[in-house]
């Protein structure tokens, strides 16, 4: 009976023991958003480019690696005609986050506004994979959307 109880007790310190390290082991919490990254929101939703850019680009400074940030970037750079800044973007949030699924969908976009089909498509499939639901989701459901519109477009 005594050695139940020893191998009780054993068992039970490990436990503890282990619950301790995991405790230790933990990440540290997320960091807080820069608020900035909601001003470039919802100025994006105002549709002021300008001033979402502007937010944004303070908000990259605070969170350089934030994908979040630099496919708003992209957005809004893209809104603003300006190809090449927008492309970097969204290719910066893809490295940080290769499943970035707005990232995918507005890249593509950017590819249809510069006439690159194939580069949209590949977008397009990078969404099928990506997407939780058998490549069902609103960014790939958007992106075939754009897509089918563009070849509507491009017969006419």
């Amino acid at each position: 009976m005594k050695i139940v109880a020893s191998v009780f007790i054993v068992i039970l310190a490990l436990g503890f023991a282990g619950s301790q390290t995991l405790a230790d082991d933990r990440p540290d919490p997320p960091k807080p958003r820069s608020p900035d990254l909601e001003k470039g929101r919802q100025a994006i939703d105002a549709k002021d480019y300008r001033a979402a850019v502007d937010h944004l680009l303070k908000a990259a400074k605070d969170a350089p690696k934030d994908a979040d940030v630099h496919n708003l970037l992209g957005y809004g750079y893209r809104h603003l005609g300006q190809f090449d800044k927008s492309m970097e973007h969204y290719q910066l949030a893809l490295s940080l986050d290769p499943n970035h699924r707005g990232a995918h969908e507005y890249i593509g976009e950017l590819y249809l506004q510069m006439d690159q089909l194939a580069n949209a498509e590949k977008q397009l499939q990078a969404l099928q994979k990506a997407c939780p639901w058998f490549g069902r989701c609103s960014e790939h459901d958007d992106l075939k959307g754009a897509i089918e519109r563009y070849k509507v477009k491009q017969k006419s």
